[in-house]
């Protein structure tokens, strides 16, 4: 088993560890580490090790941090003071779309508590992904991002924003199912003019809330926009919000299109409950349901024992 020593902890872009895995998370810093399986070679395990001395940065992924709040001072005893931060996507789509993420108003309260604990420029806003349908529609987004920003710009200085990539071959079939069923994708056209006032507004209502906007990930050059290319694990915000210096090396094992830097990620894929028609990260409902019969809190693994299997 290999060991592996990051100096950035991601928590999680496969899974929703803060909503689901609390316990397992904090029972995995009081360790000092887990054991995460390679996602291409289930055979490769690395140990992560999870102490104060050997992370620098936490990068939190979540749709709902409220379970891991009431960890956050003993993860702020155990010497992470000030050296962690939320992804925290909010898109409170129909729940046709997701359909076991909190309410909005469920949100909002979870991101008062969590602004006043740590200050809203270490919470990021995610509108991401974009998903264009008969019930998300261009009209639709341009009044529900407006509405949204206007609810959470009291909580975050950033937002995130990017377009739904619906290739992932769990999200093309679940998507599929759901078309038969009446609800109508939407192809995305650059070119439009819709498209582009839909970003363009984006821009503008983000900026009059005070708020940054990039984007994540994207080929399509948003910048005419006004939406500049982001890094959601950011070399440059961490030493500005954070005062942590960290390598600017791109992450290897991102797309060519992300600008994130390098970070280990402790999650694993079709692990997380949330069912969002959308995700990248699961491939099935039925393998989420399996994975967690096999989930144990005090293991080093989040799925199985400590070899990682079940």
């Amino acid at each position: 088993m290999e060991k592996v020593q990051p100096r950035i902890i991601s928590a999680s872009r496969r899974t929703d560890l803060p909503a689901y895995y609390s316990a397992w998370l904090i029972n995995r810093f009081r360790d000092g580490y887990c054991v995460v399986a390679n996602p291409f070679r289930a055979d490769q395990k690395h140990r992560v090790g999870l102490s104060p001395d050997a992370v620098d940065v936490i990068v939190f992924w979540t749709k709902n941090a409220q379970p891991l709040l009431e960890h956050l001072d003993e993860i702020d005893r155990m010497g992470f003071r000030g050296r962690y931060y939320f992804q925290y996507t909010v898109t409170c789509y129909p729940r046709i779309l997701e359909p076991n993420t909190p309410p909005l108003n469920a949100t909002l309260h979870t991101l008062r508590e969590l602004a006043d604990r740590i200050g809203p420029q270490r919470i990021i806003w995610r509108y991401d992904p974009i998903v264009l349908t008969s019930k998300t529609d261009y009209e639709y987004h341009r009044a529900h991002f407006s509405e949204l920003a206007d609810k959470l710009a009291p909580f975050c200085r950033r937002c995130v924003v990017s377009l739904a990539d619906l290739h992932y071959r769990g999200a093309a079939g679940r998507l599929k199912r759901l078309e038969q069923q009446g609800l109508r994708m939407i192809p995305m056209d650059p070119a439009s003019a819709e498209f582009g006032a839909l970003m363009e507004g984006i821009h503008a209502e983000a900026s009059r809330r005070g708020m940054e906007i990039v984007s994540c990930a994207e080929k399509l050059p948003l910048e005419r926009f006004g939406i500049t290319p982001g890094k959601c694990v950011d070399d440059e915000y961490i030493a500005r919000v954070l005062g942590v210096r960290v390598p600017a090396r791109k992450d290897p094992h991102q797309r060519p299109e992300c600008g994130c830097v390098q970070s280990k990620d402790i999650g694993q894929y079709s692990t997380c409950p949330n069912g969002c028609a959308f995700c990248y990260a699961t491939q099935s409902a039925k393998l989420v349901e399996r994975n967690l019969r096999y989930h144990n809190p005090f293991s080093p693994c989040l799925v199985g024992d400590g070899d990682c299997q079940p």
